[in-house]
């Protein structure tokens, strides 16, 4: 449940992110192989209630991916009662007239996947993945809440979703820049246009919406006439329509509702504003109001944003990044939307240099590119990258971006599902004076630009309250007409009894002559092949280095290797429509690579050459530690990553392998005294290939696959002694709990942390404690989250997770709460914690049983994609578990008794926690102190103490826990 602050087209979203990349001329490393024939293929119907279908086959796996659209959004909002639209996407969660209870509750009961809701300014969407054999409870739950909601709609649910709501815009405004895009939406649109204010809405409207309000506002927007229904996956057109019309028919027509006309706004003057924020470095926002969404200009835009600023080597990288190095990162890029669209440019600017430097070399470049268009190989590198994205887009049937999604969404755009093959087309056949004379209609004179600069944050002013127009519900069309009513909702939701089989595919292995082990998983349905070297060693190899050498040393994979220098590099991946990079974790590092099978050969001889080759040139080096050191400083004023920096030697000890920051970034002075021998030197102790993994998902065959691996990879060899990598050492846990506190000054939420060790995945209880975690923090029905977001409505979401480690894990809760309820929310999870540790309250069947069915049931479409195989295999290889490890799994998690789970959750002591609470000192320390939970410090961001412990009480024995408020 989310809010979308800027739609973008789902198929050039996808390809877009694709994208961002790489680009200049590439040398032809090998002749591509035929290219695939790619596409979307539907058929569709209308019922005689105006419900629109769109249905697409796919039976890659036993699921279906269901995704509704309403086509109202932000922009629909009368004066005076901004973020109706997304406060009614949280209340239409809640339950219906004829499911009382969480939406998600059936949902979870059957393994749904990927479920989900968003708001942006133009459309609401619901969206889920079920088992084949759940598809009759996923349109009756539909159907239920489109047709029978008003009845449950009460001032209880209104009130709780609307202080959900209220936490999600504060957590939003509380991130480093948050209050940017509040700020641009006011200055890009005049007052009265319906993209003038924001999607989340105004706290003061959201204070005075009423149950009468509300009920309107379902009436006039949500009939079956406003709505599209895609069904994609294990389905077809027959049964579609017949259990379409079962579930939706007898649903009466909504009003007919004009959409708002098509305004773009576009400006005739360039402005300009500068704000402070709590931020370590200045950054640049630079947009412009463009064409709509469902034009051939938006289109072609999309290519002038990847020349521009798409791609690893755009112009403004190459000028702004490489050459004068006076960013640390920049992007540019086309967001379409219904009435109008926006094109961005952001750059954040390297401490120490003037930002009107800056944003004199980005008008420079602009006008450049609209004065002499792109060149041949950047418009090339363009449309393949564009290619490759949507070939991986259309991997996953659901989900945001996915199949449905680009269906649903050409089908309330533009009334044709298939509108995403006229956009692919019009790329396709762009030429550069197209591309130029685009930008040159649109940006030009009429941006405007905001300059962040750290300094103190000022709060974000509420837009002036308008007075509420009175809602009134239009006629309804009388040309619609309703089927006979089919379905006795009397019963109840329909039991989902038979649920598809587990059918993880089969490993087939190899060996390289380099000694390197390959395991194979065959997928077809898209071609593209996904290769992953494992390694050994991860941040436990910084051990004896310095703090940062593995990721870092990862990083610079992709800045060159072998005869070609970064930027070429990166043009060599864009011109195959291949990706590449590379990464540490805590215990392993992995070199990744994506290729298109039509260029599989050419892309396997560029990874090589990263693999076997970097070049780790000294101008490389330089320019991405500067980035990186910044990136640490980004870290710091961010609520979240700065306790996943402080908090490993909080929980490890100094000195232990896992006590290094969980971001992989290490520290500024490691970072900053990185020489290239330290790079090579851990490229040459960690990368071998005799102590190698490389798996690969995908569009082929051993057969096939080995023989092109043995050309580009079989007579690697490693230099000198391999090094062992250390078992990290367990280590005790505190007597005590122990609070920090790091002061965010002018925080309007406090990010609560309540984190210790537990035993290593390997530990035969790893399972079990997994199915404890899930009951008390590991899902959306989870007893934190719906103690502090649904119960209180202090949250807009809390939860726990444990990392996966070959040493102790770290476990931890967490909770980003409305200051004012710091300690409350504090109290609230650690009587959560030691409730279900104690055993005071323990796990009950009917808990047990919801979180086996979200891990059990939910298999069949969990590995939907290439990537979550991958993940999987990853595992097995790096835990030593065997090949049929999934099917072990669930038969373990299918016998585990409520008393197994109780048993692992009395793993976690509340007695020993550690708790770090970012937010403003001010606010927060005085009542956090007052809780006595343990002793408390104040710690700056880099861990150090920075105001002495005061003395704390004993901390209450868990049967002694707080009672809940």
């Amino acid at each position: 449940m989310a809010v979308q602050l800027r739609p973008r087209a789902a198929l050039l979203a996808v390809a877009l992110s694709a994208a961002l990349g790489s680009l200049a001329p590439a040398p032809v490393l090998a002749k591509p192989a035929t290219v695939a024939k790619v596409d979307i293929p539907f058929e569709q119907f209308t019922l005689p209630n105006g419900l629109r279908v769109v249905v697409h086959t796919d039976r890659k796996a036993p699921i279906v991916a269901v995704n509704i659209w309403y086509h109202v959004g932000s922009k629909d909002e009368p004066a005076g009662r901004t973020g109706f639209a997304h406060l009614f996407e949280h209340l239409m969660f809640q339950g219906s007239e004829n499911h009382d209870g969480e939406y998600f509750e059936p949902f979870k009961q059957v393994g749904v996947t990927g479920q989900n809701g968003t708001t942006n300014t133009d459309r609401t969407n619901y969206f889920e993945n079920v088992p084949t054999t759940a598809l009759d409870m996923a349109l009756w739950m539909e159907s239920d809440r489109m047709g029978h909601l008003l009845g449950a709609i009460d001032q209880a649910a209104l009130d709780e979703q609307r202080g959900v709501v209220q936490n999600e815009k504060r957590q939003g405004e509380n991130q480093p820049y948050g209050q940017v895009w509040e700020k641009l939406t006011r200055a890009m649109y005049p007052e009265g246009h319906p993209y003038h204010h924001s999607v989340i809405g105004s706290m003061n409207d959201l204070n005075a919406a009423s149950l009468d309000d509300v009920k309107t506002w379902f009436r006039t927007w949500y009939g079956p006439n406003n709505a599209v229904l895609v069904l994609a996956g294990d389905i077809d057109v027959a049964t579609a329509k017949e259990k379409v019309a079962r579930y939706f028919g007898d649903i009466p027509a909504g009003p007919s509702m004009a959409q708002p006309k098509v305004d773009v706004a576009k400006r005739e003057k360039s402005t300009r504003e500068v704000m402070t924020d709590k931020v370590p470095q200045a950054r640049i926002y630079r947009a412009w109001n463009v064409a709509q969404v469902g034009t051939t200009d938006i289109d072609q835009l999309q290519l002038f944003a990847q020349v521009l600023g798409g791609a690893k080597s755009s112009r403004l990288d190459q000028r702004l990044l490489h050459q004068d190095k006076l960013v640390d990162n920049i992007s540019a890029g086309a967001y379409s939307s219904q009435l109008g669209s926006n094109f961005v440019i952001m750059a954040s600017v390297k401490q120490g240099v003037d930002p009107a430097k800056v944003e004199a070399i980005i008008d420079e470049e602009v006008k450049r590119l609209t004065r002499d268009g792109p060149t041949a190989d950047e418009l090339s590198r363009g449309k393949t990258a564009f290619r490759a994205g949507f070939i991986r887009g259309i991997e996953r049937i659901g989900g945001f971006g996915g199949k449905a999604d680009a269906l649903a969404e050409c089908t309330v755009y533009e009334g044709d599902p298939g509108c995403f093959r006229t956009s692919l087309a019009t790329i396709d056949g762009a030429t550069a004076a197209q591309v130029r004379d685009v930008g040159a209609k649109w940006l030009g004179a009429g941006d405007h630009t905001i300059v962040v600069e750290p300094g103190a944050r000022v709060a974000l002013a509420e837009l002036p309250s308008e007075t509420p127009k009175p809602f009134t519900v239009p006629a309804v069309d009388p040309s619609f007409t309703t089927l006979a009513k089919q379905v006795d909702r009397s019963t109840g939701v329909p039991q989902t009894k038979t649920f598809p089989d587990l059918k993880f595919p089969e490993l087939h292995r190899a060996t390289l002559k380099n000694g390197t082990q390959v395991i194979l998983a065959e997928r077809h349905d898209i071609p593209v092949v996904q290769f992953s070297y494992e390694f050994p060693g991860g941040f436990t190899a910084d051990q004896g280095r310095k703090s940062g050498t593995a990721n870092f040393t990862m990083g610079l994979l992709t800045e060159g290797a072998g005869k070609l220098g970064a930027l070429p590099f990166a043009d060599a991946a864009d011109a195959l429509g291949a990706k590449l990079d590379a990464s540490a974790s805590l215990d392993s590092t992995s070199v990744y690579l994506s290729a298109l099978k039509e260029n599989l050969a050419p892309s396997l001889a560029l990874y090589a050459d990263m693999l076997r080759q970097p070049r780790f040139d000294q101008a490389e080096i330089d320019r991405v530690k500067a980035t990186w050191i910044a990136g640490i400083q980004q870290e710091k004023v961010n609520p979240s990553a700065v306790a996943m920096r402080v908090m490993p030697t909080l929980l490890y000890g100094a000195g232990h392998p896992y006590a290094i920051p969980f971001t992989g970034s290490g520290n500024e002075v490691d970072i900053q005294s990185m020489t290239r021998e330290d790079l090579v030197d851990f490229h040459r102790d960690w990368l071998r290939p005799e102590q190698g993994t490389l798996i690969v998902v995908g569009d082929t065959t051993l057969k096939e696959i080995v023989p092109l691996l043995e050309r580009q990879l079989g007579n690697w060899k490693a230099e000198g002694p391999a090094p062992q990598v250390k078992a990290p050492v367990d280590v005790a846990r505190p007597t005590q709990a122990r609070v920090y506190l790091i002061d965010q000054p002018g925080a309007v939420q406090a990010n609560l942390f309540a984190s210790q060790v537990v035993p290593s995945s390997k530990d035969p209880g790893s399972t079990r404690f997994d199915i404890a975690n899930g009951v008390l923090g590991g899902d959306f029905t989870s007893r934190l989250n719906m103690n502090l977001r649904e119960q209180k409505h202090w949250s807009y979401g809390a939860g726990s997770s444990a990392s996966n480690t070959l040493g102790q894990r770290p476990w931890g809760a967490r909770a980003p709460v409305q200051i004012d309820k710091t300690a409350e929310a504090m109290q609230e999870m650690r009587k959560e914690i030691a409730e279900f540790a104690s055993g005071t309250k323990p796990a009950t069947p009917a808990e047990v049983a919801r979180i086996r069915n979200i891990q059990n049931l939910s298999l069949p479409g969990a590995y939907e994609t290439a990537s979550a195989v991958m993940g999987t295999i990853s595992g097995i290889v790096r835990y030593q578990r065997p090949d049929d490890y999934v099917v072990q799994r669930k038969a373990e998690i299918e016998a585990m008794t409520p008393a197994q789970v109780q048993q692992a959750a009395a793993t976690l002591d509340p007695n020993a926690l550690t708790w770090v609470v970012v937010g403003d000192l001010k606010q927060t320390e005085a009542p956090v102190r007052a809780l006595n939970l343990g002793q408390v410090q104040v710690i700056d961001a880099e861990g150090k103490v920075v105001a002495p412990a005061a003395p704390a009480a004993p901390a209450a024995a868990p049967a002694a826990a707080p009672k809940a408020r």
